[in-house]
């Protein structure tokens, strides 16, 4: 905790600092704006990266600036790339540039604590977007229950392997994004319960990156002997890094996932994964504009709750949505609904997995 303190500390002078340089910033011509309307000023949203889950770019990005130009408000929706300094820079030219509200999702609790502590500084509201910054300032937390998240993960791998007798391997998110703790708190939740299921490996996942993913599962993999019947992964990215393990050592095995990602539905099709969640990316941009909106307002924001932040000692008001459990049972229903084009999933070999599971 010291250290994570000491790095928002020198994190927000380097901050203060470039604001004071780059007073004369703009915001990027990789906005999506539109003006007019009933409100005034502009909102700023800073995505994580592209590697974590295909979500960000493909999901969420065209669902907010969609809520923005419909809502008639001006916005800046840029992605950090991975790279907190570049998170930084991103925050630095839109406060300067007269963003008014500011969405960030964090890619450490201190980097974003500190973006947020300087917003805060200059007037600016601040949202926390999926991620909650842990020692943060935000002053609405948008989700869905990550808790929630990780027991129906938990759920879906227990059904998958039922009663007998289990190894199971987990392979978590990034150990600084608060989400991947709730994810798996939730799926232990369920799993250690049952007196079967034996915990034989488990290691996070820096920056959720798959590369360094693949090398983790095969290092659990080798400490397990191979003896591994399931594995909670804790998104579809992570899924894939086990599964190519797996499949490389002639085994499949429940295994796991999250985001309903093209390859993760894929997966599923063929049998090398058991489950996935989706977190309908329309129903969490829909919240996130209309909060973002509602305080360009001046208005007080809906919310359902709040949620503790555990480090800053205090109850962020947030609103949590609720995430669902994708099978093999309900693939065709969730993709009709719009977690996945069909086009883009039942491409190749998958076209016959995808005739025969209804998919149209």
């Amino acid at each position: 905790m010291v250290r994570r303190r000491t790095l928002a500390t020198a994190f927000t002078a380097g901050l203060v600092f470039a604001l004071a340089a780059c007073g004369g910033g703009s915001s990027s011509s990789d906005s999506s704006s539109s003006s007019g309307g009933n409100a005034s000023g502009k909102i700023g949203v800073i995505l994580p990266d592209t590697t974590s889950s295909p979500r960000w770019e493909s999901a969420d990005r065209p669902q907010l600036e969609a809520a923005f130009k419909a809502a008639g408000v001006e916005s800046d929706i840029q992605n950090a790339g991975g790279d907190a300094q570049k998170m930084q820079t991103i925050a630095q030219q839109m406060i300067t540039g007269g963003v008014t509200v500011l969405a960030i999702v964090n890619l450490d609790s201190a980097s974003g604590a500190a973006i947020q502590q300087q917003a805060k500084k200059q007037g600016v509201a601040t949202i926390d977007y999926d991620r909650l910054t842990l020692g943060g300032s935000a002053d609405y937390y948008v989700s869905y229950d990550n808790n929630q998240v990780g027991q129906l993960q938990g759920d879906g791998l227990q059904k998958c392997l039922g009663a007998t007798q289990a190894n199971i391997a987990y392979l978590n998110g990034s150990p600084d994004d608060n989400n991947a703790t709730l994810f798996s708190s939730g799926a232990h939740a369920v799993l250690d319960k049952v007196s079967t299921y034996k915990k034989v490996a488990e290691q996070a996942v820096p920056k959720w990156d798959p590369v360094q993913a693949q090398t983790i599962f095969e290092q659990l993999y080798t400490q397990a002997a191979g003896n591994i019947q399931g594995v909670y992964a804790a998104n579809d990215t992570l899924a894939n890094a086990a599964i190519q393990t797996l499949k490389r050592n002639n085994q499949k095995v429940p295994v796991t996932g999250q985001d309903a990602a093209v390859q993760g539905l894929q997966n599923i099709l063929s049998g090398d994964q058991c489950m996935t969640v989706w977190k309908p990316a329309d129903g969490e941009a829909k919240a996130l504009s209309e909060t973002a909106i509602a305080l360009l307002k001046g208005e007080t924001p809906k919310t359902t709750g709040t949620v503790k932040d555990t480090e800053a000692n205090r109850d962020v008001k947030s609103i949590l949505l609720d995430p669902i459990s994708v099978t093999k049972d309900n693939l065709a229903d969730v993709i009709s609904k719009g977690a996945q084009k069909a086009s883009d999933v039942c491409t190749g070999d998958y076209a016959a997995m995808c005739t025969q599971a209804g998919i149209k």
